[in-house]
């Protein structure tokens, strides 16, 4: 469950998730190799096909748009090529040319799920169709450009490389250095000479700078074979039957093989949206059921009763893994009033559940899978229609529905269940089973099927119990031994060996000694190419030299904010990083050498500082292999990435502590930016092992403990801050917050 964060804490949780580690700006402004700087030859490519690129927009219920994509002309006489989730079913398809004229839609020509495709018959003559080029004539390295209209920005164009071959669940894609944005989907992928490639299907979930095509081949097969059908029966495929539901509120609800599917965000407050039964509704007392399951447990979607065909309504449902009985009286939230919410031990996360309510004179009685969980004698609505619900961008499947005065439970009884559950413990191992031995389940085959789904996910939980509970010790193992080092020397702990137990945290397979070890070997390399009495200024320049010249470690480019360039032992085995992971290798390989060399923690910009016995100390970026900085320099630098004047301060030696501090808040900026809270909380946990006065950190990590199951330790962060009362903090904020931990199961 979601909580409101206090204002103060809002503040410093933006303050502790700081931007990343940022190479000089310059250095970052970087071509891609291969594809065309200027516009022009896009600009001319465009042009040419502009006429042959259509816009599709699919209409809904009350006569708006609820769909943009893109399409393309394949033959003069109507035939129009786009994806097959462009055009939906049980939705009014428009079809419109770059001059905006709508083109008759008469047929679905042909359609094909596993490739996305589908192909239009409009009523139209001389069209100016595309070439489609052959498939073996796009290579990797390729640029090429896409055309279509991303985030309804019409006839936008964007231009790319082919960056790879991929299956995708079974299919050939062709992978693009593209951005694909809602819109683009059935837009053509062309060459400069406007020949068509592939059809635009889908964007990376993982950056944004990637998309996948279908290649032309998959068209060519499907305008070879089509399969024709009318729009006006296409616009009947999956919709609901009128004489059973009607819709209210939008959203894109659907009938299959006697299931009720929704999704899509209803136009209603927060998302509601409602399908009403056409069935008449008996007069009380009488029940109502039906078979839900949601998509994702954070959406909410149920059973409605006493709908009086505007706003009013009752619904019960569940929503974030309760179940609740609310009274809808308006179209607002202001107008809702949730009766009873409960947690139950009967409703199944992710499962098929059973809904029922049961209206009687005075009374509301509802279950989950034939048990009681609320009693309510609210009686605020009158009589009304039933029907299904969905709010929020949930999606949800319905089976079930059932209305009469009396409905039969579903569930068996607790001494069939029991039964059942002898005969599975007692079968043998499948490979002495004989089928013999299945006959007393398979006769009571529902009930059978349900008790295995129970155990089912009873095994799944603990299964997950106990990987959590792996992940639990392994953080707390790293945490320990990282407040163990601290504890042994605050000032001067082994920060090679501390930066090695971060990278540990993701990567259990770490090799903490053996890479301590490696880093006593670099020292020996270079103490073995230098007289036993070099100079300071020739142990450097040694260094330098194995480093840069002789190894090749240099700054990331090319995937500058990928996590391997925060974890030491990548830095070393792949000889590149950011500018703070350079700079502890060059500080612990300097120290080994006798050389005395700081770390100077610039905004933006980590440095190191060589400190001789005798003359003046010199900035150094082994960012940038190495190169000696002027303090007026590195303080402009720093100034044009943060936008502020860099002062003495700035350039005070790190200790230790903030140094792995500062490398801790690069990978929890990259976590957060994945949404991944599990590791946010073991960066987190890690800071305050180092530096356990961070006040912002602990506020971050009494939320992220919170969000990840741990209410125990989250609520001991927050009594952490009422005990200690650290200025600049609302305490009643922090107890209000407590309250709403201490709360929630």
């Amino acid at each position: 469950m979601k909580h409101v964060i206090p204002a103060w804490l809002s503040m410093i949780v933006a303050s502790t998730l700081m931007p990343l580690e940022s190479a000089a700006q310059p250095e970052l402004k970087q071509e891609i190799a291969g594809v065309p700087q200027s516009n022009d030859s896009a600009a001319q490519t465009v042009e040419r096909v502009r006429s042959s690129i259509v816009e599709i927009s699919i209409e809904g219920r009350d006569g708006e748009n609820q769909g943009l994509g893109t399409g393309f002309i394949v033959s003069a006489d109507g035939l129009i090529a786009t994806n097959l989730h462009v055009i939906g079913e049980a939705r009014p398809i428009i079809v419109r040319t770059a001059d905006n004229r709508s083109l008759k839609l008469t047929h679905i020509h042909a359609s094909d799920v596993a490739h996305d495709l589908a192909i239009l018959r409009v009523d139209a003559n001389q069209l100016s169709p595309l070439v489609l080029a052959n498939a073996q004539d796009l290579t990797v390295g390729d640029p090429v450009i896409a055309v279509g209209h991303p985030q309804g920005l019409k006839h936008s164009v964007v231009s790319g490389l082919v960056s790879g071959r991929r299956e995708i669940d079974g299919r050939d894609m062709i992978q693009l250095a593209i951005p694909i944005e809602p819109g683009n989907s059935g837009g053509p992928l062309l060459d400069r000479e406007g020949r068509v490639h592939g059809i635009l299907t889908m964007k990376s979930a993982v950056t944004a700078n990637l998309g996948f095509a279908v290649p032309v081949d998959a068209l060519r097969a499907l305008l070879d074979a089509p399969n024709p059908i009318p729009v006006s029966r296409w616009l009947t495929i999956g919709a609901l039957d009128p004489s059973e539901w009607k819709a209210v509120f939008g959203a894109r609800w659907q009938q299959r093989a006697g299931r009720i599917l929704v999704s899509g965000s209803g136009k209603g407050f927060g998302g509601r949206s409602l399908c009403i039964s056409e069935i008449d509704v008996p007069s009380r007392p009488y029940e109502v059921a039906a078979v839900i399951k949601l998509d994702d447990e954070s959406g909410a979607a149920g059973l409605i009763f006493n709908f009086d065909g505007a706003d009013k309504h009752y619904g019960f449902y569940p929503s974030n893994g309760r179940l609740r009985l609310t009274h809808f009286n308006g179209p607002t939230v202001y107008q809702w009033n949730v009766l009873q919410e409960v947690e139950t031990e009967h409703y199944r996360p992710g499962d098929w559940n059973r809904l029922k309510v049961r209206l009687e004179d005075g009374r509301l009685l509802c279950y989950v899978n034939d048990r009681l969980v609320i009693e309510s004698t609210d009686q605020q609505l009158g009589e009304g229609s039933v029907g299904l619900a969905k709010f929020r961008e949930t999606e949800a499947e319905f089976k079930g529905f059932d209305l009469a005065d009396s409905l039969p439970e579903n569930a068996a009884s607790a001494e069939t269940i029991l039964e059942l559950n002898r005969h599975i413990d007692a079968l043998p191992a499948a490979h002495d089973r004989m089928p013999s031995d299945l006959a007393p389940l398979a006769t009571r085959g529902g009930d059978t099927a349900i008790v295995l789904a129970r155990r089912i996910q009873d095994a799944e939980q603990q299964l997950s119990n106990l990987q959590q509970l792996r992940r639990d010790i392994h953080r707390q193992t790293i945490v320990d031994e990282l407040r163990q080092i601290v504890a042994e020397d605050q000032d001067d702990f082994n920060l090679a060996h501390a930066a090695l137990l971060v990278a540990k945290l993701d990567n259990d397979d770490v090799d903490v000694d053996a890479y301590l070890k490696e880093l006593d070997s670099m020292a020996d390399d270079i103490q073995d190419e230098l007289p036993e009495d070099a100079e300071e200024t020739s142990r450097l320049a040694a260094l330098n030299q194995y480093l840069f010249e002789d190894r090749g470690f240099h700054g990331s480019r090319t995937d500058y904010y990928h996590r391997a360039n925060s974890y030491l032992n990548q830095v070393i085995d792949d000889r590149e990083g950011l500018p703070i992971t350079l700079s502890v290798l060059y500080m612990e390989l300097g120290k080994r050498l006798g050389l005395n060399i700081e770390g100077i923690g610039l905004p933006g910009h980590f440095l190191v500082r060589f400190v001789p016995a005798n003359g003046e100390p010199q900035l150094i970026d082994s960012f940038h292999r190495g190169e000696p900085l002027e303090r007026d320099e590195a303080a402009r630098r720093a100034a044009a990435i943060v936008g502020t004047e860099i002062d003495d301060q700035y350039f005070r030696a790190a200790n230790p502590a903030s140094i792995i501090v500062r490398l801790l808040r690069n990978l929890l900026g990259v976590a957060q930016r994945d949404e991944q809270p599990e590791a946010m909380l073991g960066y987190v946990e890690s800071m305050l092992a180092v530096q356990p006065d961070l006040v912002s950190e602990r506020g971050l990590r009494a939320l992220l403990r919170h969000q990840t199951g741990h209410r125990e330790a989250a609520l001991s962060d927050l009594d952490w801050f009422l005990e200690h009362e650290p200025p600049g903090i609302n305490l009643e904020e922090i107890r209000q917050l407590r309250r709403r931990f201490a709360s929630t199961p």
